[in-house]
């Protein structure tokens, strides 16, 4: 399989959303927790994509991590949350990329690769890294085969050409 890390605009996406804290809480949890917020849409009649998770803060503090899944909506009709749910909306931007099949190219490569791709696209005076990393999947990953197999993790990036 090729792996290639690229630099593009990437879309929005306004989210159906519920956030861990703390350590690390497992992928069972993960799973509980995107199962959660489907439900909710779900319960709403509210048309679905992607599903994204992203990390937020500093891993040499695991206690002060959060941990954040979430469901595309798409419809254009307002929606608000509740009971643990939020509606949040992660604007279009340029973003450093990368989509690969788990089960043929270790996640833990991939970030490696993607940081080190970063590290040198700023050492090149063209990108730095801009916000946290987020793995980006068509649908279900748990149950899509296609969804599992185009993981995509993407990192926003800001030029330096400015």
């Amino acid at each position: 399989m090729v792996v290639d890390f690229v630099i593009r605009k990437a879309p929005g996406y306004r989210l159906a959303t519920r956030t861990m804290k703390g350590t690390w809480p497992g992928d069972k949890a993960v799973r509980a927790e995107f199962e959660k917020v489907h439900e909710w849409a779900k319960a709403k009649g509210l048309r679905t994509g992607k599903w994204v998770f992203r990390e937020f803060g500093d891993y040499d503090k695991p206690a002060k991590m959060r941990y954040e899944v979430g469901i595309e909506l798409r419809t254009r009709s307002p929606v608000r949350g509740g009971k643990g749910m939020s509606v949040k909306t992660i604007p279009s931007g340029t973003v450093a990329s990368v989509t690969f099949d788990p089960d043929a190219v270790s996640p833990r490569v991939i970030y490696h690769g993607l940081s080190d791709f970063l590290r040198w696209q700023r050492k090149e005076g063209k990108y730095r890294e801009a916000g946290p990393y987020m793995e980006v999947y068509a649908g279900n990953p748990w149950t899509s085969e296609r969804a599992w197999a185009h993981t995509q993790v993407a990192a926003p990036v800001k030029s330096l050409h400015r």
